[in-house]
């Protein structure tokens, strides 16, 4: 699967691979946070998995996918009353990733119902 993405005057191409029978249900654009930095970047939601892939070729090491079965917890979060909301997802691992969305509720929601 192809996504192109949009970046003020540039296009970006993200090509993604599902597996048989994989269909993307909601994709946003987010950031990963790695010690504090930013990773631009797109969050994808598929019927089988989590997908988080860069827009960047210089940060493809923090691309990630993650099985449902693979998720202990989502948390929602605010920062702060006027800043942002995302969803920490907590592997079974002990990871702890964080994310923040603008359409937090509804992609948690979705996450939530699949795992």
């Amino acid at each position: 699967m192809t996504i192109n993405i949009s970046d003020n005057f540039n296009i970006k191409t993200m090509t993604v691979k599902l597996n048989a029978n994989e269909v993307v249900i909601k994709a946003g654009d987010t950031n990963r946070i790695v010690d504090n930095n930013k990773i631009n970047g797109k969050l994808i939601v598929t019927n089988q998995r989590i997908y988080f892939n860069t827009l960047n070729q210089n940060t493809e090491q923090h691309n990630l996918e993650i099985l449902f079965d693979n998720i202990h917890e989502v948390i929602y979060y605010n920062k702060g009353l006027f800043s942002n909301k995302g969803l920490n997802i907590v592997t079974k691992d002990g990871k702890c990733l964080t994310f923040p969305l603008k359409k937090r509720d509804e992609i948690g929601q979705l996450i939530n119902s699949m795992y």
